[in-house]
C-alpha cells in the first residue's frame, strides 16, 4: 500500500469512527437548511431564540435519523437587523451554501426584502411570526398569525365586557409595513363597528426608539375622553422602554389596558413586570398553557439551553414564534418525506394538509391552498413572573384570511 493510499484509507476510517457515518456523508451528504435571523441589532432580543429553536429542532430530528436518511445541517447567518442585508444573506444561503429551505425573518420589512430573492431562485422560506396579511406567495409558508388569527380577535376582546368595554383606541406601532397595514385593517374594522374617527389615535415610532415619556403622557390625555385601550404593534427592543414608561407613569391595565402583538415571554425577561400586571398580549401559544406536548417542548428547550450554555440557560422561556418555528420545521420534514425529495415544487405540493400536534395543545394543519397554518387564538394577561394567564382562547384552530375582508378590493380573494 502506498503512503498516499494509506493516508486516504486512514482518513476514511477516522471519519467513520469520529462520526459513525461514512466519510462521504461527513464531507457533504447532509441536507442543508438556512437560518436567517438577526443575532445583533434591534431585533436580536426577539430573533436569537428562534435561531436556537431551529438548532434544537435539527438536533431532535437528527437524533431520530434525520430526513430521507440524511442528517440536517444548519447554516446560520446574521443579517444584523439590516433589511437589505437580509436579501444578501438569503441569496448567499441559497446560491453559495446550497440550502434547500430557509427558516427566518421576524419583521415584515425583512420578509419583504428577501421575497424577490426566494421568488427569483425558487427557494422556500418558512416565516414564523404574526404579520399584516395582504400577501400570499408560492415560496413562503406563513406559520405565524394572519390578522384574523390575532389582531382582530384581540380588538374584539377589548371591546367586549370581559375585556373592559373600550370605546377609544390608540393604535401605537413601530414605523414599518406590519404596524401600518395592520392598523389600516384595524381602523376599517373599528369603523365598521361604529367607532368614530375622533376615537381612534394612531402613532408610530422608529425602530430602536427608547423615549416613550411624551407618548405615554399623550395616551393618558387621550384616555380622559372615555374608556381607552392601546393596541401595540411596537417591535423589537423598543418594547422594554415602552413598558417601563407605562410603569413609571402609573398607567395600569384597569385604567388603560394595552394589548401587544409582538411582546411575549422573551421580551418580558428584561422588564420588571409587576407594574404591568393585567396588560395583555395576543398570540396563538403561551408557555403557560398546560398539555403534554407543551411540557415536552419546554423540557427539550431547557435541556438544549443548558447543554449549549446559552445565556441565562437556567431561566430560558418559550414563546409563540418559537413554537411556530418548531411546527414549521417538523411540517417541512414531513413534507420532504412525503415527497421523497427536497425539490422545492414537490415539497410545496406536499406541504398542503400537513398536520402536527403542537405545543399550543391543538393539532395544527397547513392549509391546502393558502400556505398558512390553521391556528387557535389566545389572549393572555401579564403575570408578575413574566408569564401569561390565558383569559381568552378559541375552541379550536381558525383558518387564516391572508386577504382581510376589511380592505377594499379584497372581496374576490376571500376563498383563498
Amino acid at each position: 500500500m502506498t503512503r498516499r493510499v494509506f493516508l486516504k484509507s486512514a482518513a476514511a476510517t477516522a471519519a467513520v469512527s469520529a462520526t459513525g457515518l461514512p466519510s462521504a456523508f461527513a464531507q457533504g451528504s447532509t441536507i442543508k437548511v438556512g437560518v436567517l435571523h438577526s443575532l445583533s441589532g434591534t431585533m436580536a432580543i426577539s430573533e436569537t431564540a428562534l435561531k436556537d429553536t431551529v438548532l434544537m429542532t435539527i438536533d431532535e430530528i437528527n437524533a431520530k435519523g434525520g430526513v430521507l436518511g440524511k442528517k440536517l445541517e444548519a447554516v446560520v447567518v446574521d443579517p444584523a437587523s439590516n433589511w437589505p442585508l437580509f436579501a444578501e444573506k438569503a441569496r448567499q444561503l441559497i446560491t453559495q451554501d446550497k440550502v434547500v429551505a430557509v427558516f427566518g425573518c421576524w419583521t415584515s420589512v425583512s420578509r419583504k426584502s428577501v421575497l424577490p430573492v426566494f421568488k427569483e431562485l425558487n427557494s422556500l422560506l418558512f416565516y414564523p411570526v404574526q404579520y399584516e396579511g395582504e400577501e400570499l406567495e408560492k415560496n413562503v409558508f406563513y406559520t405565524g398569525a394572519a390578522p384574523n388569527q390575532q389582531a382582530i380577535p384581540a380588538t374584539e376582546y377589548l371591546m367586549s365586557k370581559a375585556g373592559g368595554g373600550a370605546k377609544r383606541f390608540v393604535l401605537l406601532g413601530t414605523d414599518y409595513v406590519y404596524p401600518r397595514t395592520t392598523n389600516k385593517i384595524l381602523r376599517a374594522f373599528l369603523t365598521s363597528k361604529g367607532v368614530k374617527e375622533s376615537d381612534i389615535d394612531e402613532k408610530y415610532t422608529p425602530f430602536g426608539h427608547s423615549d416613550y415619556q411624551t407618548i405615554v403622557g399623550d395616551i393618558k390625555k387621550f384616555a380622559a375622553g372615555g374608556k381607552t385601550c392601546v393596541i401595540s404593534t411596537i417591535n423589537g427592543d423598543s418594547n422594554v422602554p415602552f413598558y417601563k414608561e407605562l410603569g413609571n407613569q402609573g398607567l395600569k391595565a384597569k385604567d388603560v389596558p394595552v394589548v401587544a402583538f409582538s411582546v411575549g415571554e422573551e421580551e418580558l425577561r428584561g422588564v420588571d413586570t409587576k407594574p404591568l400586571l393585567g396588560h395583555l398580549a395576543a398570540w396563538n401559544y403561551f408557555m403557560s398553557v398546560k398539555n403534554p406536548e407543551n411540557e415536552a417542548f419546554i423540557k427539550k428547550y431547557r435541556a438544549y439551553a443548558l447543554a449549549k450554555k446559552l445565556p441565562n440557560a437556567d431561566k430560558v422561556v418559550t414563546n409563540d414564534p418559537m413554537e411556530a418555528t418548531y411546527v414549521g420545521m417538523h411540517m417541512w420534514k414531513q413534507a420532504v418525506e412525503k415527497a421523497k425529495t427536497t425539490d422545492v415544487d414537490k415539497v410545496i405540493e406536499a406541504m398542503g394538509g400537513q398536520k402536527f400536534k403542537a405545543p399550543c395543545g391543538f393539532e395544527l394543519t397547513m392549509d391546502k391552498t393558502n400556505h398558512h397554518l390553521h391556528k387557535p387564538v389566545m389572549i393572555g394577561e401579564i403575570r408578575g413572573d413574566g408569564q401569561f394567564n390565558v383569559v381568552y382562547k378559541t375552541k379550536g384552530p381558525i383558518r387564516a384570511q391572508p386577504w382581510s375582508p376589511f380592505i377594499t378590493g379584497n372581496e374576490s380573494k376571500q376563498n383563498l
